[in-house]
């Protein structure tokens, strides 16, 4: 007995030493937590969400627009020169995107929709492109399968339809104080996600359509996640530097990424006039005699 507890007092006394030993202390960026933080409801933030999207009827952007294609998954990246040019909005679901060559400023890429097709013409490769909004097959070129909707869900976010449901988890994220880089702060942030209706009891059925992430500091979403019906997430969409047009906040800076398409769109807005009107033809694609155009099914 003697000589077991000498040994237990003996391994104790080693701890200290093997402790100071064996471990390492290592400088990590110090975080904090936020300094407001804003408690809500899921009624609320539904009723938030909403109340955004139909404020907006109209939308009359000057953006400033470059795309990065390729990846981990093709071992290289390409990132294009940024193009100056027009984002044109009327609900239900008219779209008009048009972008400028840098210098010359002619037109570089036309693209409309009526929410269901649309028409893209590109002037310097004399083609275009006609299809429905909906991407069926798939091509090499990432940019290729860009599509108006991918635009529109992102730039625009919308609560559930009636044929869907709602509901909200909290979570945790950490930036980089403005201040500081080096710090962290430390905020709760809100998730609401966007979910399909059980067809009958089954719940299995139940599938994910989007997420939007919310901070909790401003109630603004600063990320959304929208899935396809197999569950897999297709675009991931940051929102950044907000502005107050009236009573009604919009992001100044937006990352699409389109992960399995391999490419990503930024978006940066310099000038928006919401809610003024705007005119059928301003919707209206003219490709000229003489380009052959491509069908898409």
């Amino acid at each position: 007995m003697k000589i077991r507890k000498a040994l237990a007092l003996g391994t104790l006394g080693l701890i200290p030493a093997l402790t100071g030993c064996l471990s390492h202390t290592r400088v990590v960026p110090k975080t904090r937590v936020a300094d407001v933080i804003i408690s809500t409801s899921l009624e609320a933030m539904a009723k938030q969400i909403n109340s955004r999207y139909e404020a907006v009827n109209t939308f009359n952007a000057s953006v400033e627009v470059s795309a990065t294609t390729g990846g981990g998954l093709q071992g290289k990246e390409t990132q294009s020169l940024a193009f100056s040019g027009y984002i044109l909005m009327r609900k239900p679901e008219f779209l008009r995107v048009l972008l400028l060559l840098p210098v010359v400023r002619t037109n570089a890429m036309d693209m409309v929709s009526d929410g269901q097709n649309f028409k893209l013409y590109i002037p310097p490769r004399h083609r275009a492109i006609v299809g429905s909004n909906k991407l069926t097959t798939t091509s090499k070129n990432g940019l290729e399968n860009l599509r108006p909707e991918v635009i529109y869900d992102s730039l625009f976010i919308q609560g559930p339809e009636e044929n869907q449901i709602i509901s909200m988890t909290t979570d945790i994220r950490v930036i980089e104080s403005g201040k500081k880089k080096k710090d962290l702060i430390e905020e709760p942030a809100y998730a609401v996600q966007i979910l399909s209706k059980p067809e009958g009891s089954d719940t299995r059925t139940v599938r994910t359509i989007r997420v939007i992430h919310i901070n909790s500091t401003d109630l603004l979403p600063y990320q959304q996640d929208i899935y396809d019906p197999d569950g897999k997430v297709i675009t991931k969409a940051y929102y950044s530097n907000y502005q107050f047009y009236g009573q009604t906040p919009f992001p100044s800076n937006i990352i699409i990424e389109r992960p399995r398409d391999h490419y990503s769109l930024t978006i940066n807005l310099t000038k928006l006039t919401l809610n003024e009107h705007l005119d059928d033809d301003q919707f209206e694609l003219k490709i000229p005699e003489g380009i052959n155009i491509e069908t898409l099914k």
